[in-house]
Formats: structure tokens, C-alpha cells, sequence
């Protein structure tokens, strides 16, 4: 297992930040919008106006996904799990060989076949570069700009449909002012070299610029591309911490008129932060920028995994805010129209047939039902909890059946589903079905409690789950209530569901079974207010449990 995106992602001065947003706004604010220039212009995706468009003029807005594809090359159905959810984009991690494996240019290959026949636009990197000059290990940008030339017989002609990345997070915190020349000079080389390709270039700062060197270079860099395609790409963590930061950002660049998106993000608090990611989306949505967040499956650190294990039936907390939430993928993504002609699709498929339940137990159940048809083609199902005016997503499936775990034993549970197509266009719902879940089976256990670390606002959970009986326990299902406040923001080792104060945990596939005398280790982040107290009861497939 490998660090997929650098946690070295430095705390800042307010100060420092401030003075930095005020020198970026003053250099954006003093320089003329650009203007189109006579060159060469892309065959296929481009930018004109600030904006990114495609060979046809018409606009494309970028919601999608990054997918650490160079060190998972074996999860191939990731991608149409992806689209399966409405992305119209995935951005690729690749190696150029520098740090690790390099993609050949057969796998390159395939990769860009795979998101045609899916209908995503791909965005491909190189993550080598990641933090040069403070990363010793890093890759220069010369160095990837050399690959993607490597691979131009592979890339040439897929303008429509591919967007070249140079690099990931090209330069650390050492320095970012010696971001700029090798910016240049690496987008200066592939043109040289003949892409037309439109070129994503990625801030300093591990991607967050939050010096404020890549908006103060920005109209420099973007005029030293004699096509005008480059678009420029800020990763959003801990440090865009507040509205007033994100918003400032983006609409400096949208004011220059300078093509930007939110290339990588997280919502998810780390020890720098926490991200509002609500703004970023907010933002996006409303200035119609593209984002694309961190990231599928496969992270060291799990909180970010949208989807647990490469599970699309197992969407995070996380998943589920990106997907479905508020200015999220399913509710504001649009197919490119290079897959579909001029006009977009948006006509929803009819609603699913009435599903059907089986093989219930204590904390889980089998529901399968007709499947809805569409006019193009139905790429998904969602599965939703009906209970009186709410409604939440449930489980998500590519075919018409999904099983859905973490069920609480001796309850009754309302579940509908609605079908998708690839341009995000959901039907109406379907009739729904009750299922009652069978009596808990008698297990004995105890569980240890503890706050590893708080934060203002925040802490950190650990809770260890002991079966103290003699036989193994499988698919267990652990409730409890929190009584000041708290909720739980992501979990790894299980997945969480709440309800006001009631949590309850269903375990990731690692920790599905917790053998006779034998524990389970689950973790989590969570909000609080002044006090956090512990729960003072655990209940186990319904039996409640000794305090560890």
C-alpha cells in the first residue's frame, strides 16, 4: 500500500493567506482579459473565453472523479461504476516510471478506450511530480512532459476526448515561486512536440496555492500557450477551510476570465482541517466550473474513499455526499455531447417494477425487482429508505438487485428504487416494499470506547468490538447513541449510518468477521460541540454488550 495523495498539506497563517489572496487579486485584477488567439485551436475539447468547450462549441462542464488507476491497474470495472453514478469525467493516476510503475503506452491505450466506451471525458496525469522541491523522491515537470510526448501516437486524435495533466501537484511548499518557468516551459514543450490536446496545469503548494503563487502567474503562464487551451486546476483541502477563501479563489480567475476547475478535493477533516466542501460544490455549481473529487477507492487513508474496497454498493459517507448530496454529481452532471450528438439526453428511464425482498436476516436483506428501461439505456439503480417525508440513498447497483447490509435486527424498513441513465437522468421512483429484519441472534460481546484525539469542533474515534462467545460472528451490526451532539463525518474499519444521535456500524469486508475471542478495530472522525461524552451503552446484532 502506498500514499496515494501526499498528506503533506502545510497548516497556514491567516496572515500570510490574506496577504497572498490580496497580491493574487491585484495581479489578476491588473491584467486584460485575454483575447482568443490567431493560432492553432484544438480539434476537439478547448477553451475560449474562459471557458471549456468542446470540438462543437458546445460548453462542458467537468463532474467526475479521480481514480488511482496506476496503482490499482487490475480494478478495471471502476470506470463504468463511476459513470454508473452520472460522472462525465475521470481523471487518471498514471506513472511516468520516475517514483513508480510507468503506464506503457498499451495500458495508456486501453485506459483511454475504456472511458470512450463508458462515455467519460478522461483527464490523464502523471503523479510522479507530486510536491517537487520539498518531495525528494518527486519527478520534474520536463520529466513528464518527455512521457507525455512518449506517448503521442497513443494520445493524437483523441482531443475530444482526452485532457493531458502534466503533473500532479508539481511543487511543495519549498519555494513555490520556482513553480512558474517549468510550468511554462513544460506546456511550451508539448506544443513544440504538436498536442493540440487541451493542458490542465496543477498549483504549487501540494495543488493548493495557498501562497498564491499560481493566481499571481496565471495570465503569464496561460499567454505562453500559443493555443489558449490550458485550463488550470486548485486541489481543495484543509486549507480552503471557508467560504470566503473558496469563493475568492475561483471568481478571481472567472473575473480574468482565466479557465479553472477544482481538480482534486476532499470534505473529510484531517489534522489541518476541515474542508468546506459544501462551498466548493456550491461554487462550482454556481460559477459552472468543473470539480472532480478524491477519490474512487483505494486511499491509504479511507476516509476519502467514495466508494469502500472498489464497491459501488458501498458508498462512504464521503460517496455519498459527492454522488447525491447537494450539487452533487447525480444532480448536476452532463454527458459531453460527443457521445451523443448536439442534443443532450434528457429523458429519465421509467420507474423500476415493485421490488421484492429475500434472503432476510438479522442485518440484512436481498432485494431484486423488474428493471426500468430507457431510451438510451439504464446504467444504474439506487435504492432508497423511505421513512415518512424522508428519504436517503440506501445502496446504489448496476443490475436490478442489491443486497443491503447494516441492517438493525427487529426493524421494519420502508425501500423504493430509481433507475439511471449515463447523462444522470433519474426516474421517478418505484412502489415500495417493507421488510422486517429477523431477531437478533444471541452473541456475546464487549466493546472498548475511547477519543484518541479532539480538536476544536472535532475528534477522533476509536471503538474495539470483542466477541467474547466461541463460535466466530459474521456480518455484525453494532448500534449506540451519542448524547451531546456528535456525528460521525467518516469511518474506516465499518460504515456508519445516523439518525439524530443513533449510530449504527456495519463492517467493511476486512472486518465482516470477528473471530470467537477475537476483536474488530473501527475508527472515525466526527463534529462535536463543548462536551463529548462517551456512549454508555453497545448494542451487538441487538444484544447489548459489556464495557471493554
Amino acid at each position: 500500500m502506498r500514499t496515494t495523495r501526499s498528506s503533506t498539506k502545510s497548516a497556514k497563517s491567516p496572515v500570510t493567506v490574506l496577504l497572498a489572496l490580496l497580491v493574487g487579486l491585484l495581479a489578476l485584477g491588473t491584467v486584460p482579459a485575454h483575447a482568443e488567439p490567431p493560432g492553432a485551436r484544438a480539434t476537439g475539447l478547448h477553451i475560449s473565453d474562459g471557458r471549456l468547450l468542446e470540438g462543437n462549441g458546445n460548453d462542458f462542464v467537468m463532474r467526475g472523479v479521480n481514480h488511482a488507476h496506476t496503482w490499482y491497474p487490475g480494478e478495471t470495472q471502476s470506470l463504468a461504476d463511476i459513470k454508473a453514478f452520472g460522472a462525465n469525467t475521470v481523471r487518471v493516476v498514471l506513472s511516468n516510471g520516475h517514483r513508480w510503475t510507468r503506464n506503457s503506452a498499451e495500458d495508456v491505450a486501453a485506459v483511454v478506450a475504456d472511458c470512450k466506451a463508458n462515455r467519460l471525458i478522461c483527464v490523464l496525469e502523471v503523479h510522479d511530480t507530486t510536491g517537487y522541491g520539498e518531495e525528494a523522491a518527486a519527478a520534474t515537470l520536463d520529466s513528464a512532459a518527455d512521457y507525455w510526448i512518449g506517448l503521442k501516437g497513443v494520445l493524437a486524435g483523441q482531443e475530444n476526448y482526452v485532457i493531458i495533466n502534466i503533473g500532479n501537484e508539481p511543487w511543495g511548499n519549498t519555494n513555490p515561486a520556482g513553480w512558474t518557468a517549468p510550468t511554462v516551459a513544460a506546456v511550451q514543450k508539448l506544443r513544440s512536440a504538436g498536442f493540440e490536446h487541451t493542458i490542465m496545469v496543477d498549483a504549487p503548494n501540494w495543488g493548493q496555492d495557498w501562497q498564491g503563487v499560481m493566481r499571481a502567474n496565471a495570465q503569464t503562464v496561460y499567454d505562453a500557450d500559443p493555443t489558449g487551451n490550458l485550463i488550470f486546476s486548485i486541489h481543495m483541502y484543509s486549507v480552503f477551510d471557508t467560504a470566503q477563501e473558496i469563493t475568492d479563489y475561483l471568481n478571481a480567475f472567472v473575473t480574468a476570465r482565466l479557465p479553472i476547475l477544482i481538480g482534486e478535493f476532499g470534505g473529510p477533516p484531517d489534522q489541518y482541517g476541515d474542508p468546506d466542501e459544501d462551498t466548493m460544490m456550491a461554487a462550482a455549481e454556481q460559477l459552472d466550473l468543473g470539480y472532480l473529487a478524491w477519490s474512487w477507492s483505494g486511499n491509504t487513508d479511507p476516509i476519502l474513499d467514495l466508494a469502500i474496497d472498489f464497491d459501488p454498493a458501498r458508498l462512504s459517507s464521503w460517496g455519498q455526499r459527492i454522488f447525491h448530496g447537494a450539487n452533487g454529481i447525480v444532480q448536476t452532471s452532463k454527458e459531453a455531447t460527443i457521445f451523443g450528438g448536439t442534443a443532450p439526453d434528457t429523458q429519465a428511464p421509467t420507474a423500476p417494477g415493485t421490488p421484492t425482498a429475500s434472503s432476510v436476516t438479522a442485518t440484512s436483506a436481498t432485494l431484486t425487482w423488474p428493471a426500468a428501461t430507457d431510451n438510451v439505456a439504464v446504467t444504474a439503480y439506487d435504492v432508497v429508505r423511505v421513512a415518512g417525508t424522508s428519504v436517503e440513498t440506501a445502496a446504489a447497483s448496476t443490475t436490478n438487485t442489491a443486497t443491503l447490509t447494516g441492517l438493525t435486527p427487529d426493524t421494519t424498513y420502508i425501500f423504493a428504487v430509481h433507475a439511471r441513465d449515463a447523462a444522470g437522468n433519474r426516474s421517478a421512483r418505484s412502489a415500495t416494499v417493507s421488510v422486517t429484519t429477523d431477531e437478533a441472534a444471541g452473541v456475546g460481546c464487549s466493546v472498548g470506547y475511547r477519543a484518541v484525539n479532539e480538536w476544536p469542533g472535532g475528534f477522533q474515534g476509536e471503538i474495539v468490538i470483542r466477541n467474547t462467545g466461541t463460535t466466530p460472528l459474521s456480518g455484525w451490526n453494532l448500534a449506540f447513541t451519542f448524547a451531546d451532539g456528535q456525528t460521525v463525518t467518516n469511518m474506516w474499519g465499518g460504515t456508519a449510518t445516523q439518525n439524530a444521535g443513533t449510530v449504527t456500524v456495519s463492517p467493511a469486508s476486512y472486518t465482516s468477521t470477528i473471530p470467537a475471542a477475537g476483536s474488530v478495530t473501527v475508527g472515525f472522525t466526527g463534529s462535536k460541540g463543548a462536551t463529548n461524552s462517551a456512549p454508555t451503552s453497545f448494542r451487538l446484532n441487538g444484544a447489548v454488550c459489556a464495557s471493554a
